[in-house]
């Protein structure tokens, strides 16, 4: 039986290293025997409805060619349905990718792992935001300072990754004030000023950050990082532990883990895989193995 495959693709990606990518794998794919579509999101609420779409339709395999925020997308349309979700990262970040398994180096073995079709469950997060909708994320939750600076690393002209979110950190520091957080973790309550709350079903965020370093996609539950209130001169000097992860054996670093958590506080709009989502009230449940995600690793 012929492989029915779809190709789901921000051009913009990369600047523009999405759609050379994508033309060299639809092509690969196609010598190799298998039915491809190529579908191209003209933003983001295009590429969540052709994920769904694509869905639907039942392929083989949705492959996501862009950065975490195409992924993010995918991951609304496949989400409960079975279809495999690929990631071939071409973005600036590519947590998710890195969290399970970049694909190998030259397209002729990321096509052949495509079609291979070797699986494994992830969880998904559902996220309930106040005004009663749902969205499912893959990755880490930001709210608090950290969204505020994607915030402004979003209206940058020139790529993200670390060193456009330092650029942002820097410039958020002039203005920030704590929060008031309320958080819930399985009932039990953290009730302080904070810094951040991210809650996490993957390790990394912000190109290669570990907020949530014990993390792990497979297991049932979210990992919760949340930074109390500090000067923010000593948050500067830790911060570089962030990259490492060294940061959660701080005094100032309350860690939790649990199925089910929800954020209160005026902290402005949360972020999700990188995209910007809304202000809490924000509820957030572990899905355990939701999406079955391609192994691209060769």
């Amino acid at each position: 039986m012929t492989p029915e495959i779809d190709l789901l693709v921000n051009p913009c990606s990369g600047r523009g290293r999405a759609a050379v990518t994508a033309v060299r794998l639809k092509e690969r794919l196609r010598e190799a025997g298998a039915n491809v579509r190529v579908l191209v999101g003209h933003s983001a609420a295009d590429s969540r409805r052709l994920a769904r779409l694509s869905a639907a339709d039942r392929p083989r395999a949705l492959v996501a060619v862009g950065g975490d925020g195409l992924v993010h997308q995918a991951v609304q349309g496949v989400t409960g349905t079975g279809v495999p979700l690929a990631v071939v990262p071409t973005g600036t970040g590519n947590d998710i990718a890195r969290a399970f398994g970049r694909p190998g180096r030259s397209v002729r073995d990321t096509a052949a792992a495509i079609l291979a079709g070797r699986t494994r469950a992830a969880d998904a997060v559902r996220l309930r935001l106040d005004d009663g909708t749902e969205r499912y994320f893959l990755s880490v939750l930001a709210c608090g300072f950290d969204a505020r600076v994607n915030e402004r690393v979003n209206g940058f002209r020139f790529g993200v990754g670390r060193a456009g979110y330092v650029v942002g950190l820097l410039a958020e520091l002039r203005s920030f004030t704590p929060t008031d957080f309320t958080v819930e973790v399985d009932g039990r309550r953290i009730e302080e000023p904070g810094i951040l709350v991210a809650v996490g079903n993957t390790s990394a965020y912000g190109g290669g950050m570990h907020i949530c370093p014990d993390a792990v996609p497979d297991d049932g539950l979210l990992d919760v990082v949340f930074l109390r209130a500090a000067p923010l001169a000593r948050f500067v000097r830790l911060f570089p532990l962030v990259f490492s992860g060294g940061h959660t054996g701080l005094d100032q670093v309350v860690v939790e883990r649990g199925r089910s958590v929800t954020i209160r506080g005026q902290a402005g709009a949360a972020y999700a895989d990188g995209e910007r989502i809304g202000p809490p009230p924000l509820v957030c449940d572990v899905v355990p193995g939701a999406v079955e995600m391609l192994d691209l690793t060769s």
